[in-house]
């Protein structure tokens, strides 16, 4: 059971808790991504011991009005009261807003070894890339065409590889 409290202060217990109870929040598997977990895709803000059995999760959707945000806080709050947290509440936070550049190195490894193509990320520092073109999660070439704006979900797009004319998944920048 969690028994960790903020007032005067943070016991080294409620650190240690905290980032377990992080650790277990963002093992959930994205609902409509499910090869991705909430922390690799960065959705995951924080997580807060609010008092004697009582933790907030911070969740920050990819886009405002995002309909799987309903099933990630459902899957939290089951994940989180089997592991005897009491009251869990799950709040959504849209400042700042989700970008393409809070999915992990890991997360982006996974959408290409899964077949979807992951987001460029945004130069923050440095050259700016000369080329918009999409990586074939398939056979690696930058030789690729839109077919469509949407796929199976609004974040991504579908395009086909010009090369090996395989169809594939693009993650959009945002």
């Amino acid at each position: 059971m969690v028994t960790g409290t903020r007032p005067g202060g943070r016991p080294a217990d409620d650190t240690a808790l905290e980032a377990r109870l992080r650790d277990l929040a963002g093992s959930v598997p994205d609902p409509e991504l499910p090869v991705l977990t909430l922390a690799e895709l960065g959705v995951l803000r924080a997580v807060h011991l609010l008092g004697p059995g009582r933790v907030e999760v911070e969740l920050t959707p990819t886009y405002t009005g995002c309909p799987a945000i309903e099933a990630m806080s459902a899957d939290i709050e089951r994940l989180l009261h089997e592991d005897g947290v009491p009251q869990v509440s799950v709040v959504t936070v849209l400042s700042p807003a989700w970008s393409t550049d809070d999915i992990s190195a890991e997360g982006r490894r996974k959408l290409a070894e899964f077949g979807i193509a992951p987001p460029r990320p945004h130069a923050s520092d440095g050259p700016v890339p000369l080329t918009l073109s999409v990586r074939c999660p398939n056979c690696g070439s930058t030789e690729t065409e839109l077919l469509s704006r949407f796929s199976s979900t609004a974040c991504k797009a579908l395009r086909r590889c010009v090369a090996c004319r395989e169809p594939f998944d693009h993650f959009k920048e945002l």
